[in-house]
């Protein structure tokens, strides 16, 4: 299972067909490959007064929604960045040893340090800020590229 847990919800616009496309792309490969099911799952941003509170009030929402024993790998800009080889190669792993696999994309105020102490791998996508509805595309499409890596497909070039 791949399940990608984000805060806030992906509207409308060419940011969720962007999205749509990598992610329905991704689906034969993910099946044959033996990573099963993926879902997404949308939480509302906190309500909470303070951005620490915000963020302690989601970082407890999202872990609440992990799979039972997932390999977590949260996007944060304070990750590190990987290439996508090596991306393609955590997940392989992760699935080998049987694990579910759960990426988590904070919501305004980013992610709390108790989602990046119990995640498995922290990443960036680089040094910039970008909007959260972008961070998601950028996921579907390296999780898509990482598909095409493992299945020997030609679309990533090395």
């Amino acid at each position: 299972m791949v399940r990608l847990l984000a805060v806030g919800r992906m509207k409308a616009g060419p940011e969720r067909e962007l999205f749509e496309r990598y992610w329905t792309r991704a689906t034969p490969m993910a099946k044959q490959l033996g990573f099963g099911a993926r879902d997404v799952v949308e939480l509302r941003e906190s309500q909470q007064s303070s951005a620490d509170a915000r963020k302690a009030d989601e970082a407890a929402q999202l872990l609440a929604k992990l799979p039972d024993g997932a390999a977590l790998i949260a996007l944060d800009e304070r990750g590190k960045p990987i290439t996508t080889q090596q991306f393609s190669s955590k997940l392989e792993s992760f699935k080998d040893t049987g694990k579910p696999v759960a990426l988590i994309i904070g919501g305004p105020d980013g992610l709390d340090g108790s989602v990046r102490q119990r995640a498995d791998l922290v990443i960036s996508f680089g040094a910039m800020t970008m909007p959260h509805q972008l961070v998601r595309v950028l996921a579907a499409e390296q999780l898509y590229r990482a598909m095409t890596v493992l299945s020997g497909h030609p679309y990533h070039r090395v």
